[in-house]
């Protein structure tokens, strides 16, 4: 079984194409921390890096998440660039709960936050081709059953980015708000949300207080009326996982 959080559809992406590598079935995380899964003998964990860490959507769920301890866990990491602090965040989790995770990676895709920061997360879909012989080596490991952990280290960036007052600096950047001049009240926000943070209200989308900063919202709002500081979203830079569609994130 393998699990995944996603915003972009990156992380739903590569679970499915590593799935029909490894016969497994793919199942939002939300949705397994409801299943038992104490039967399942390989466990896959598929989730972005955010701040250079786990997002803290993803570790609030994995607290919640019944797997065997004796099951083969491993972890892919879709990221711009980094993967930080993430797979070392989650081991010590999960090894907490004497869980050990027998392997890890990352993969490349492009970074949605971008767009945050007045950049286009889709110039970096050339990421797509040059990492694509990494996942499939990534699907061969899992196979055989290696037991290697790449990328497991605990680095500064990610501590630096994980101290509380760094926090209340830098995710105001990217928690998105709703323009009610642009907003048309389709609902497509609030289907998109992992965390079921948005509603529509007096005609309105309106964003609640428990963002995971995914920008789900912003990159595929129909209208671009989903905004980050304030700024208006420029069609050109909404990315989405080329092979992900609103439907498949509801």
């Amino acid at each position: 079984m393998i699990l995944y959080f996603s915003g972009t559809g990156n992380s739903l992406a590569i679970s499915r194409q590593l799935a029909e590598r490894l016969n497994e079935q793919v199942m939002p995380l939300g949705l397994a921390v409801k299943h038992d899964l104490l039967q399942e003998r390989r466990i896959g964990l598929v989730f972005p890096s955010y701040w250079f860490n786990a997002p803290r959507a993803v570790t609030e769920l994995l607290l919640r998440l019944r797997i065997p301890k004796d099951a083969y866990v491993f972890i892919v990491i879709p990221c711009g660039a980094q993967a930080g602090n993430a797979i070392w965040t989650v081991r010590r989790m999960l090894a907490a709960n004497g869980i050990e995770v027998a392997y890890s990676h990352k993969v490349r895709v492009p970074d949605n936050s971008a767009v945050g920061f007045g950049r286009n997360p889709n110039d970096q879909v050339w990421k797509f081709d040059r990492y694509a012989g990494r996942l499939e080596r990534i699907a061969a490991d899992i196979a055989a059953g290696v037991r290697r952990c790449h990328y497991a280290w605990w680095g500064l960036p990610g501590a630096l980015c994980a101290i509380p007052a760094v926090l209340r600096r830098t995710l105001p950047m990217l928690t998105p708000a709703v323009n009610p001049d642009k907003c048309i009240a389709c609902g497509i926000c609030r289907d998109v949300c992992p965390q079921d943070n948005i509603t529509l209200v007096g005609g309105k989308a309106l964003c609640g207080t428990d963002c995971a900063q995914c920008l789900a919202c912003v990159h595929f709002c129909p209208q671009q009326a989903v905004e980050l500081g304030h700024k208006p979203t420029p069609q050109a830079h909404q990315y989405h996982h080329p092979n992900v569609t609103v439907a498949d994130m509801r």
